[in-house]
C-alpha cells in the first residue's frame, strides 16, 4: 500500500477588503488506509514506549475533501473563545478582557460592557465563553486577587444592541487555592446533555501548583462539574468526602485546553499539553487520576525526564491518544454536521505551535487516523467550532487575529 500524502493548495489571500477566500484541497487517498504513520519527526522522549497499540502515531487518513477557507472577521486581539448565539451571530473573547458580537455579516461590535476586571498577564486574561442552555452567557477568566491570581467562571445576561453589556453578572465558580503564577489556567468551558457545567483548570506550570495536581483540597489540574449556578451536583465523585473539593470531576491533569462533548456518547472528551511532548487526549472518567506528574509520556524542556520518568502506574489512568512531538492543542470539536459528510464522525483540535487543524478519525472511543489541515496559514489556531451552518470555525490567535470558516469548496 502506498502512503497517503497530505498535499494542500497555497494560499490566495486577497490584498482588497470583504471576505477572504482560499482554496484548500486534501489530496485523494489511496484505496485502502495508509499504515504509515503520519508523524514521521523524532519523539523528545525516544526511548518511552506506549502502553498500547496505536496509542500514538496514528496512520495518516485523508477524508478527501476539498474545501475553501473565508475569513469571516478580522482584527481581532489574540481572540480566545467562540460560541453562537440562536440567532447565529457570535460571541468572541479578546484576550486582553474584550467580549465582542460578531455578526453574521462579519461586523465587530462594541466591546460588551459588563465583564469583571480581567487579569491581562502572561498566559491570563478573557479566556472562553459559552452560551448556557439557560440562555446565558458564561465565560472564563484570569483575575488577580490577594496572593496571586488564578481562574474564575462568571455568568451574565446579554443586552444586545448599539451598546451591548451583560446584566445580572454573577461569579459562580473560582479556582483555588491561589499563588502567583500567570500560567496554565485552563479554562474550557462545556455543557453537558444534562445541564452541568464542566471546567477545565491547569496546574499553573510552577512546580508547587504541579504538585496539587493529584491533590483532592484544591482544583489545580482538575475537571471541574458544576451546575450552571455554581452548585455541586450531588452526585460528583468526591461529594461528603473529607478534605476534598467537592466540584471536582477527574484528578491529574496538566492544562486542559481542549474539551467538548462527544454527541454520540454524551461524554466529555479532552485534549491537554504535555510537558515537551506528551499532548494527552483523554476521555475523563468521575473520579480517576491521569497521572500528571507521576505518569507522563514526553519530557522536560530541559530534556531531563519529568520526576521518575514513568509512564505507567497502577491505579493511573492512560491516555486515549497522545502525540510526542506535541502539537499544543486549544479549542476542539466534534464534528456531526451534514455539510461535509466525510468529516462525519471526526474530532477537530486546534494547534497553537504547530499551526495547524488537526483532525482525528475515530473508531468508537479509539484513534485510527490522523490528518493536518491549514498548516499553509502560519497562524496558531485557537479555538474551533461548529457552527449551526454545518461549517466548521476557527480563530486564529495573533494579535490580528480572524475567524475563519471552513465550507465544501466552490
Amino acid at each position: 500500500m502506498r502512503p497517503l500524502p497530505l498535499v494542500l493548495s497555497a494560499l490566495a489571500l486577497a490584498a482588497c477588503g470583504g471576505e477572504t477566500t482560499t482554496a484548500q484541497t486534501a489530496a485523494k487517498p489511496a484505496a485502502a488506509a495508509s499504515t504509515q504513520a503520519l508523524e514521521t519527526r523524532p519523539a523528545n522522549a525516544a526511548s518511552q514506549t506506549p502502553a498500547f497499540a496505536g496509542q500514538t502515531r496514528a496512520p495518516r487518513v485523508s477524508a478527501d475533501v476539498a474545501f475553501d477557507v473565508i475569513t469571516v472577521a478580522e482584527g481581532l486581539d489574540k481572540p480566545w473563545g467562540l460560541a453562537f448565539l440562536p440567532d447565529g451571530a457570535m460571541l468572541v473573547t479578546e484576550k486582553p478582557g474584550r467580549l465582542r458580537i460578531v455578526g453574521k455579516d462579519g461586523k465587530l461590535s462594541a466591546p460588551v460592557a459588563g465583564l469583571p476586571a480581567v487579569y491581562d498577564f502572561k498566559q491570563g486574561g478573557l479566556l472562553d465563553v459559552a452560551v448556557g442552555p439557560d440562555g446565558l452567557v458564561y465565560w472564563s477568566y484570569a483575575e488577580k486577587r490577594d496572593g496571586g491570581d488564578g481562574t474564575a467562571v462568571a455568568r451574565g445576561k446579554l443586552v444586545p444592541g448599539a451598546a451591548p453589556k451583560l446584566e445580572n453578572v454573577q461569579v459562580i465558580w473560582r479556582m483555588t487555592p491561589t499563588i502567583e503564577a500567570g500560567m496554565h489556567y485552563g479554562s474550557r468551558l462545556v455543557f453537558a446533555p444534562d445541564g452541568k457545567l464542566f471546567i477545565t483548570t491547569g496546574e499553573r506550570s510552577i512546580i508547587p501548583g504541579r504538585m496539587q495536581a493529584q491533590r483532592l483540597d484544591g482544583t489545580f489540574g482538575k475537571v471541574v462539574r458544576v451546575n450552571p449556578d455554581g452548585s455541586i451536583p450531588a452526585d460528583n465523585p468526591y461529594v461528603g468526602q473529607a478534605g476534598a473539593r467537592p466540584e471536582i470531576w477527574s484528578i491529574g491533569h496538566r492544562n486542559l485546553q481542549s474539551a467538548a462533548i462527544n454527541p454520540k456518547t454524551g461524554q466529555l472528551w479532552t485534549v491537554e499539553h504535555g510537558p515537551q511532548g506528551g499532548d494527552e487526549l483523554n476521555i475523563p472518567q468521575a473520579g480517576k487520576d491521569y497521572g500528571w506528574p507521576t505518569i507522563t509520556y514526553g519530557q522536560e524542556y530541559s530534556g531531563r525526564p519529568v520526576g521518575d520518568g514513568l509512564t505507567a502506574k497502577a491505579g493511573l489512568e492512560q491516555p486515549v491518544y497522545y502525540w510526542d512531538p506535541v502539537i499544543a492543542p486549544s479549542g476542539m470539536a466534534f464534528y456531526d454536521a451534514n455539510l461535509f459528510p466525510a468529516w462525519k464522525g471526526s474530532l477537530f483540535i486546534g494547534g497553537l505551535s504547530e499551526k495547524k487543524l488537526v483532525r482525528l478519525t475515530l473508531d468508537g472511543d479509539r484513534v485510527v487516523g490522523e490528518e493536518w489541515l491549514l498548516q499553509d496559514l502560519g497562524e496558531r489556531l485557537r479555538d474551533v467550532r461548529v457552527g449551526p451552518d454545518g461549517a466548521v470555525y476557527v480563530l486564529t490567535d495573533n494579535a490580528k487575529g480572524r475567524i475563519l470558516k471552513l465550507v465544501p469548496k466552490a
